[in-house]
């Protein structure tokens, strides 16, 4: 769970600038802190070639070391691994997920959005701040960590 205010997200990109990947190929998640008027990088999840691989994070939380195959040719769910990679995160912004990959996020606790057109990092991050700040829509004001029925949010906020 977040912290009231605090939002994790998963961001799926193949160029670590924009939100450019399908979720099941993706090359990689990468994770933000956001909060109302900041966002820090906390990590990237590099899947290797792009789809395949496991997804393992490395002993600083990242991709980790690519050599050898961990598996030994065993078939990966690749929509599974990257649902793990998003441990909790409360929103995943990506160019596009199937509908099962959908249902996998959403019974995670992930709400899914899917973009339109690529669009960066950056740019995202400021209209999700945007929204935050300007009273947010029911998924994102339950994502923040406040009632859906508490018409409060804001001033709980500033407090």
């Amino acid at each position: 769970m977040n912290e009231i205010g605090h939002l994790k997200i998963a961001i799926t990109s193949n160029d670590l600038l924009q939100v450019d990947a399908n979720f099941a190929t993706a090359k990689q998640i990468v994770i933000y802190d956001v909060t109302y008027d900041e966002a820090s990088f906390l990590d990237v999840v590099q899947f290797k070639g792009g789809g395949k691989g496991d997804g393992k994070r490395g002993p600083g939380g990242g991709g980790g070391c690519s050599m050898g195959d961990p598996t030994g040719g065993a078939s990966v769910d690749q929509v599974q691994l990257r649902v793990d990679a998003m441990e909790g995160c409360a929103v995943l912004f990506t160019l596009a997920l199937s509908d099962f990959a959908a249902v996998k996020v959403k019974n995670a606790g992930v709400f899914p959005v899917k973009m339109q057109h690529p669009r960066e990092i950056d740019e995202v991050v400021e209209h999700l701040q945007r929204m935050m700040q300007n009273n947010p829509p029911l998924w994102l004001r339950k994502a923040l960590g406040y009632g859906v029925r508490n018409p409060d949010y804001l001033i709980e906020r500033e407090a």
